[in-house]
């Protein structure tokens, strides 16, 4: 029986660890913090080890040995904190070969800190790697889940109302973000749990298991750039120019060699998800920009970051379109991993044509994305995907316009592009 807490909201990654822990001896859940992997696990788990108890970490700290129960799959819960765990569990896995032994979770990219001799091995073919995001709107209950990418796929979406969404509805969801104990949280208090969040990445999370001494207040600045930027693909160069003076060609290189540390301890928090820049035949290849669009892992951090309400985004367009594009292609990316697929991005440098969102699925095929906040873009948002289509040798499954302020699923009868709202959308 599992651990799994009341009022558990399944999420899509359930069906790839219930496959996985068939498959491997152990599963790692690996993500950011506050997106549900403890939850999750526990949904599977029939005991549980958390490695944050004083006795639990005494002990494993002895021989990790010492924490291992009989009740399989054992969750062991931030097992980074005491890292020989990791080699425990994989040596366990290879003494019998059964499956489903444990879940492990983490929210810190393991890194060897100064001076630690332990060694680890990588655990392949024994505990599988399984990557978790903040929930999507298909699993917070905030879309109805009519049109389906894999029915689009197959040509087969039904046309027709869904419901009417208001700009300050997707607003609210921007600001109140995919983590599990915000979905329910009350109107007036949807922005304090992505605000506290920051607050903990600059004083406490940014330390851990870091050597080196890093500032808090360059980290905010980094964070606030990258929030400015979200759904763009600025560059290093950028960043910089947004968080440093300096005078010379000297301090310029120093002040890159910052953003790329400080965007290292970022990605090692599973905080940045960027968005690789799609590898298509489209007219020259030299033409085609290789720039990763950049994410934090949701786009309430970079509101948080920015300090930007409801009532802020609805009076600013630009911003709100941007954390609406970002909004998507959180979801986007998660349905494309459970589909075993990818998202990408394109852009043409020399003509300026680029498509907001690229979903290769696992054989192969892949769709193009437009985003638009409002119906009044939609039309611009078809002929910008028509004109990608004309010119790209590869041809895509299918295009789709992925709308916020829209109440109907629908197919454009001159071009076949579906247009569909992101309240209406799963995988």
């Amino acid at each position: 029986m599992s651990l799994s807490k009341e009022g558990y909201r399944p999420r899509l990654i359930d069906e790839r660890i219930t496959r996985y822990l068939k498959i491997f001896g152990a599963v790692s859940i690996e993500g950011p913090k506050w997106c549900g992997k403890t939850w999750t696990s526990l949904n599977h788990a029939n005991s549980v080890s958390y490695v944050t108890d004083k006795s639990v970490r005494n002990n494993a700290m002895v021989d990790p040995k010492y924490i291992f129960k009989k009740e399989r799959p054992q969750l062991i819960d931030e097992w980074q904190i005491v890292p020989e765990i990791w080699d425990a569990v994989r040596n366990e896995c290879d003494s019998d070969h059964e499956k489903g032994k444990f879940i492990l979770t983490g929210s810190t990219s393991l890194k060897k800190k100064r001076g630690e001799q332990t060694v680890y091995h990588t655990g392949t073919g024994r505990i599988a790697p399984i990557r978790m995001y903040p929930m999507s709107l298909y699993e917070s209950g905030d879309s109805t889940g009519e049109a389906s990418l894999m029915e689009m796929l197959q040509g087969q979406v039904k046309e027709g109302f869904v419901r009417t969404v208001e700009l300050d509805e997707l607003a609210r969801l921007i600001i109140r973000g995919g983590w599990p104990e915000n979905i329910d949280m009350a109107e007036e208090n949807i922005g304090v749990i992505p605000e506290s969040y920051i607050e903990a990445i600059v004083t406490k999370d940014m330390h851990e298991r870091q050597t080196q001494k890093r500032s808090p207040e360059k980290m905010r600045m980094l964070l606030r750039s990258l929030a400015r930027h979200e759904s763009t693909v600025a560059g290093d160069k950028t960043l910089v120019k947004d968080i440093a003076d300096y005078e010379n060609g000297e301090e310029m290189i120093e002040s890159r060699a910052t953003i790329a540390d400080y965007t290292s301890v970022l990605e090692s928090l599973y905080l940045i998800t960027n968005q690789e820049a799609y590898s298509v035949r489209y007219r020259s290849a030299s033409r085609v920009g290789k720039s990763a669009k950049r994410h934090l892992a949701d786009p309430s951090l970079s509101c948080a970051s920015l300090h930007l309400t409801s009532e802020k985004l609805l009076n600013d367009h630009e911003t709100f379109g941007l954390m609406f594009e970002a909004l998507v292609e959180r979801d986007l990316r998660i349905y494309a991993d459970y589909l075993e697929g990818h998202l990408y991005h394109f852009r043409d440098n020399a003509s300026g044509d680029e498509v907001d969102a690229i979903v290769e699925f696992k054989n192969g095929d892949y769709a193009a994305f437009e985003i638009k906040l409002s119906d009044g873009s939609i039309q611009d948002a078809i002929n910008s995907l028509v004109k990608f289509q004309k010119h790209v040798e590869k041809k895509p499954s299918f295009l789709c316009v992925i709308v916020g302020h829209l109440d109907t699923v629908m197919r454009d009868p001159h071009t076949g592009v579906f247009v569909v709202p992101v309240t209406s959308l799963k995988p």
